[in-house]
């Protein structure tokens, strides 16, 4: 336990954060897993918005901070890899 009044204070405000963070990126991770479950599902057109809702989401966990830009580039990148590879069906 700090002892030191900005000890403690910086103990709330880390508490506050980290709380925070969790939410931004459990957010971001169930975006993610609906594009994945549509991908399994091989519906393209639920794909497809699964990731127009997804990309969004993570922008926005890397505008907040929470994690590093380029790591939300690169997961809305192969994100978006996967979806175009599939085939339409006929």
């Amino acid at each position: 336990m700090a002892n030191h009044k900005s000890a403690m204070k910086r103990d709330r405000q880390s508490k506050q954060r980290r709380l925070r963070n969790r939410m931004y990126k459990s957010r971001m991770k169930t975006a993610v897993r609906q594009v994945e479950e549509a991908l399994v599902a091989g519906s393209e057109e639920e794909a497809r918005d699964a990731l127009a809702k997804a990309v969004p989401v993570i922008q926005k966990t890397a505008a907040k901070g929470t994690i590093h830009r380029k790591t939300a580039s690169r997961k809305v990148s192969r994100l978006t890899r996967r979806v175009n590879r599939m085939q339409p069906l006929d």
